[in-house]
């Protein structure tokens, strides 16, 4: 269990990244670069604005639109799996797999951004992670939010995505009371999503 930590807080901090040491000296990549070194696709939501990507302690994102109501922001991150570095050090075992390590991923992170708390977690069954997103896995967690993340809003729905061989990507509804933006974020739960 304590490699299994070590590992996710070597992941956490490699993440926010997106390049390698050698790499950092660079302009790091825009959405648009990250977009298309993943085979993904962005359909900008219909009746939002661009916010301001803001510096947070709890998880980086790269993009994020806000309702004109403010009542709905959704924040995108985008992880091309070649920008990601595993350290592992285990004599006794190769490195994990990238392919494998979404759930887990996706774990750390609900668990970052909630502070812990409950959050109720559902993976997509794989037909319909192939419908929403052109995935290969996908999982939902809705929970209150960590003050850290930057936001005035309380709950949030975050939305993982993993294909093979080429990235993992999040959606992160943020908002006080789902009622109001329900309709919202249906209208905008597949709007980040892999190019078939």
């Amino acid at each position: 269990m304590r490699r299994i930590g070590s590992l996710i807080l070597i992941l956490l901090s490699v993440l926010p990244a997106h390049a390698d040491p050698a790499e950092r000296r660079e302009a790091p990549p825009t959405f648009e670069q990250l977009l298309a070194e993943s085979g993904m696709a962005l359909a900008v939501p219909d009746g939002f604005a661009a916010a301001e990507a803001r510096p947070n302690a709890r998880f980086i994102y790269d993009h994020a639109y806000a309702s004109l109501d403010g009542a709905l922001e959704i924040r995108y991150a985008v992880r091309p799996l070649r920008r990601i570095r595993i350290d592992y050090e285990d004599p006794h075992s190769a490195a994990p797999d990238p392919d494998h390590m979404s759930p887990l991923m996706f774990q750390s992170i609900v668990t970052r951004l909630s502070d812990g708390r409950h959050s109720p977690t559902r993976e997509y069954p794989s037909t319909q992670a192939w419908e929403k997103f052109n995935a290969d896995w996908a999982a939902a967690a809705v929970f209150d939010m960590n003050s850290g993340f930057a936001t005035e809003h309380r709950q949030a729905l975050v939305i993982a995505m993993h294909k093979n061989a080429l990235a993992d990507a999040y959606t992160i509804f943020l908002f006080d009371d789902y009622e109001p933006v329900k309709q919202g974020i249906n209208d905008n739960l597949s709007s980040l999503r892999f190019l078939p």
